[in-house]
């Protein structure tokens, strides 16, 4: 009985380090791979709890060994964005200009029931009131509504609607550029350096993340 006391103690107490260590993101889950590494480690504490060896020297081992992994992966993944996109994904459009697209949806192996589903947790039950369907790395759906479906809806009040130019989206992160993103608007490397050089800045490697807004114009962070 005192055994199994002194080794949950201990497991509660490294656990809630290793949580600290491994921070916001992992306990949001916010990809397969976070969700995964959390049921993991939660197995590899459960272990040090149950084992019934003398010594839980290896299973502590185990454990810190993996937490030290993820971290690894999330220093790596977040000074290369190639390699991000090759672990956590990246969003997937499955919806665009309120038109299905249907050689993504069997990409992402989604029928038209999934989707449906899926819209209605956002509290839409038609796709014809969808502008924009994207499908995030964490299996989540984000939905841009067509501008006459917004609340307060501008066809309740008469307004004329006027459609975004673009879907807001990420052209520069972390000084490099969304190259992408670019191709995906029909817009190039020298358009982008025209649009800094009128807010006075000559290096991309000066802007940690740029966005392109909805009507066209550039949103910049500096370092």
């Amino acid at each position: 009985m005192l055994s199994i006391i002194l080794r949950t103690t201990l497991a509660f107490f490294v656990l809630m380090i290793l949580t600290r260590l491994l921070g916001k993101k992992q306990m949001s889950q916010m990809t397969y791979f976070n969700y995964i590494t959390g049921i993991t480690i939660g197995s590899l504490t459960a272990n040090i709890i149950s084992t019934s060896s003398e010594s839980i020297t290896d299973e502590i081992t185990g454990l810190l060994w993996w937490v030290f992994l993820v971290l690894l992966i999330a220093y790596i993944t977040l000074k290369s964005s190639k390699l991000r996109i090759i672990i956590d994904g990246q969003p997937t459009i499955l919806i665009r200009k309120g038109k299905l697209l249907k050689n993504t949806l069997k990409s992402t192996r989604l029928n038209l029931d999934d989707l449906s589903m899926m819209l209605r947790t956002k509290d839409i039950f038609s796709i014809a009131d969808v502008d924009y369907a994207i499908l995030e790395p964490n299996g989540q759906i984000t939905v841009l509504k067509k501008q006459a479906q917004l609340n307060v809806t501008r066809a309740d009040i008469n307004i004329p609607t006027v459609d975004p130019v673009y879907l807001p989206s990420e052209i520069i992160t972390d000084g490099k550029v969304v190259k992408r993103n670019l191709e995906e608007f029909g817009l190039t490397y020298d358009w982008l350096k025209s649009q800094l050089k009128t807010m006075g800045i000559d290096n991309i490697e000066d802007v940690f993340y740029a966005e392109i807004l909805g009507d066209g114009k550039l949103y910049v962070d500096r370092d």
